[in-house]
């Protein structure tokens, strides 16, 4: 019918990705979400604000519990599954804000920036949120790994910025269930996940989280140069 509401099928059908978990969770969300900005006429930079504010305000929330939960004096539990909940529900609305862009034909240069510049924000307040953590959780958590662990972070939100355009190239093409599968260590909606369920069951495991993906995303770096280089190379 000419002139109706884009329905959450249209808001998914543009949908930029992210993986597999975001795709079939956070995405789908991120619909529904679009719909209900829709309906009340928010503009997709409110989405973003909001994702802004609220993941933030989670990883404020998760360092200040830090201390408490590793004393003793406070459950881990909520604080958890404060993180696990909020921060993706932040997610959702960064994917909502993209999709309610596109439908609704408000894609524009200031605003792709702003959801950028807010993502950056986010993410930095997620790394100190679980630094915070593992500090806490083992107080003897070496200075480098938790610097290795803030500076490599980036590196999903680098490349993923960097796949737009015709420079956009990606190494391992292939969509098959088992590489989408292999891929979920670089999916943002699996990666918050799995911090927010360690940080509701096992917040000492922390410092294993922020070890394993400062090597992940260490490694992915440096495949990134050596493919870039050699595409570069190649002419």
């Amino acid at each position: 019918m000419a002139g109706a509401a884009p329905t959450a099928a249209d808001y998914y059908a543009v949908n930029r990705g992210g993986g597999l978990f975001s795709e079939a969770i956070s995405q789908r969300i991120g619909a529904r979400i679009s719909v209900f900005a829709h309906k009340r006429r928010l503009a997709p930079t409110v989405l973003t604000v909001a994702n802004l504010g609220l993941s933030c305000l989670v990883s404020f929330v998760v360092v200040a519990a830090a201390g408490p939960v590793a004393d003793g004096r406070v459950w881990a539990w909520p604080v958890g599954l404060l993180a696990l909940l909020g921060w993706q529900f932040a997610y959702a609305l960064d994917c909502a804000d993209g999709q309610l862009a596109r439908v609704t034909g408000q894609t524009s240069p200031a605003g792709g920036r702003v959801d950028v510049l807010c993502d950056v924000a986010g993410q930095i307040a997620l790394v100190a949120a679980l630094s915070a953590t593992a500090e806490a959780q083992v107080p003897a958590t070496p200075a480098w790994l938790v610097a290795a662990f803030a500076g490599t972070w980036m590196v999903n939100l680098v490349t993923s910025v960097m796949q737009t355009g015709s420079q956009a190239a990606s190494m391992v093409t292939s969509r098959s269930f088992p590489v989408r599968v292999v891929k979920l260590v670089r999916d943002y909606g699996a990666v918050i996940a799995l911090a927010g369920v360690v940080l509701t069951v096992a917040p000492h495991w922390t410092i294993f989280v922020i070890g394993a993906f400062t090597l992940i995303n260490g490694a992915f770096l440096a495949a990134s140069i050596a493919f870039a280089g050699r595409q570069s190379l190649r002419g």
